[in-house]
């Protein structure tokens, strides 16, 4: 009787996120605006906080100073106290671009972080507060990761989308690298678990309460920040993205999207180093509480785990729902899967990978207990609101 009950339980779960989840599977929200629908294009500044990014930093620069805008576009990056060449190669491939281009770049060195700041907000403050105070100001901010590499048409038609919709926050979840062995095992449930958490077509109906962003690629109206309280309404915040889409969306409407023209260039070769970009924010967003934690991580056993032990364990009623509920969690799993061009067979495999992604969570309080709580680049930035 237990075990049926389990069962039912599972496929009842599995028929809410199928069925009443805002279809997030779907994969449905896609790519930004048309650039031929504006008659006049709105200045934009790019803001790069970029700490120890000398690996990558080349190709972000480039790909955004080769951008197809016809508007005003400057870069402003923040060189948050690297120990590498972070800033001689963004200038090189400045450079690289062409005197005209390269203009278009200013970097600034960042000021000591001071406390109740995490890292890569008090960089990005900084190259928001240089923007605002510049003779031209602008009228968009892109929010640019250091590792992320654009395609030329990228800007005109975030803008595009932002300008006729009247977006106060348009953002792209960029297509992550998927190359490794343990990057083919857990991105692209990455993508599946974030759009579960936050619905796009949640994020992006203005009457829904539901705010998620995507950090690497997120284009915000100046005005709109401003009036909002700036970034320093969000300082100690971890998980920056969300912070930031659920302060601006009392503010207006945003938009959330998957793409596949802007690519994050940052690899995870190893299975731990996935381990550690999942671990540095995961109990922020149980917001540091051990019975948020054990209850996720029932949810997470009996939504991922149960399904297939009882399929594969049990018998009678108990079995066929279990294959049942099973059977559903694959058939969710496959949009994301041919996004990343992975076989339909990973959706078996989804309860296993979920299980790595709860030890992962778990991870996360530990070393929030050890003191370590979001561990980045050196600095230990958790702080218990």
């Amino acid at each position: 009787m237990l075990l049926q009950v389990v069962a039912a339980l599972a496929l009842a779960i599995w028929c809410y996120l199928v069925f009443a989840r805002g279809g997030f599977w779907l994969c449905s929200e896609h790519s930004a605006g048309d650039p031929a629908s504006l008659q006049s294009w709105p200045a934009v500044t790019v803001v790069i906080p970029a700490r120890n990014e000398a690996d990558g930093i080349a190709l972000t620069v480039t790909s955004l100073l080769q951008q197809h805008y016809a508007g005003r576009l400057s870069i402003i990056l923040v060189d948050d106290d690297s120990n590498d060449s972070t800033a001689a190669v963004a200038r090189q491939a400045a450079a690289s671009t062409g005197d005209e281009a390269s203009r278009r770049l200013r970097i600034i060195d960042g000021e000591t972080l001071p406390s109740g700041w995490t890292g890569k907000l008090w960089a990005v403050k900084q190259g928001v507060a240089a923007a605002q105070a510049a003779p031209e100001t602008s009228d968009y901010l892109l929010l640019s990761d250091a590792d992320i590499a654009y395609e030329p048409d990228v800007v005109a038609r975030l803008v595009a989308r932002a300008e006729t919709n009247k977006l106060v926050l348009t953002s792209l979840m960029v297509r992550l690298r998927c190359e490794s062995l343990a990057e083919r095992c857990l991105i692209p449930a990455f993508i599946f678990f974030f759009q579960m958490l936050y619905p796009f077509p949640w994020v992006n109906k203005p009457s829904s309460k539901t705010a998620a962003a995507a950090g690497g690629c997120m284009l915000v109206r100046s005005d709109a920040l401003k009036a909002a309280g700036g970034i320093d309404a969000i300082r100690n915040a971890l998980i920056d993205d969300c912070s930031l889409a659920k302060l601006l969306k009392a503010r207006g409407p945003i938009w959330l999207g998957l793409t596949g023209r802007v690519h994050s260039t940052r690899p995870y070769p190893y299975f731990g180093d996935i381990r550690r970009m999942v671990s540095r924010s995961a109990y922020a967003q149980l917001r540091y509480s051990p019975l948020l934690l054990a209850g996720t991580t029932l949810g997470m056993a009996l939504t991922y785990l149960a399904p297939p032990l009882l399929a594969l364990f049990a018998t009678g009623t108990a079995r066929w729902l279990g294959l049942l509920a099973w059977g559903l969690m694959a058939v969710a799993f496959l949009p994301t899967l041919r996004l990343y061009g992975r076989s339909a067979l990973w959706g078996l495999a989804l309860p296993a990978i979920a299980l790595c992604y709860m030890l992962f969570t778990i991870d996360s309080a530990l070393q929030f207990a050890r003191g370590q709580g979001g561990l980045w680049k050196g600095r230990v930035q958790a702080l218990e609101p």
